[in-house]
């Protein structure tokens, strides 16, 4: 059965528009996976974090996939992209992070995964991108995802203009 997945884009490290797009690229190519649409990238502000600014953005898939076998193609894209997480400081600045937002109306509990995103509602750089590509989506046990934008209303996200991603 497929679900449609949402997941996470952002890069503040390195060339961010060309790390991106390489991951837009590598999500296309997801087995027993139909990419759907990448949001345009926005450049946001860091939260509890240091370093530059980031690019975010948010791209759908449809998918066969249970849960964890997606999470491992993002974290084996990460690591082809270049990310290294063995060692590396909670919120540092990085090359890439993929995160899986959203897979279908599950709600997982876990270790590895968590679904919804357990912060996804608190975050402008992720509620606008998504509503972008999915105006009505709806977070399991939480309900329209549109209704927190203006609780984020205070976060900076700024369209960036120098990135047309390929859809």
């Amino acid at each position: 059965m497929k679900r449609r997945a949402y997941i996470g884009l952002g890069a503040n490290r390195g060339d961010l528009v060309a790390t991106l797009d390489a991951a837009v690229q590598a999500l296309k190519s997801i087995e027993r996976s139909e990419f759907v649409a990448v949001s345009p990238y926005y450049r946001t502000a860091p939260i509890d974090a240091p370093g530059p600014d980031f690019i975010n953005a948010v791209a759908g898939i449809d998918t066969e996939l249970e849960p964890y076998g997606l999470l491992l193609h993002l974290l084996d894209i990460e690591m082809m992209l270049g990310r290294k997480r063995r060692g590396a400081q909670k919120n540092a600045p990085r090359k890439v992070d993929l995160d899986l937002l959203l897979v279908g109306d599950l709600i997982v509990r876990s270790t590895p995964l968590t679904l919804p995103h357990p912060r996804l509602h608190e975050r402008a750089f992720v509620l606008r991108p998504l509503l972008d590509i999915a105006p009505d989506v709806v977070l399991p046990g939480l309900g329209p995802a549109a209704r927190f934008v203006d609780a984020v209303a205070d976060q900076r996200v700024e369209p960036f203009e120098a990135a047309a991603p390929q859809p």
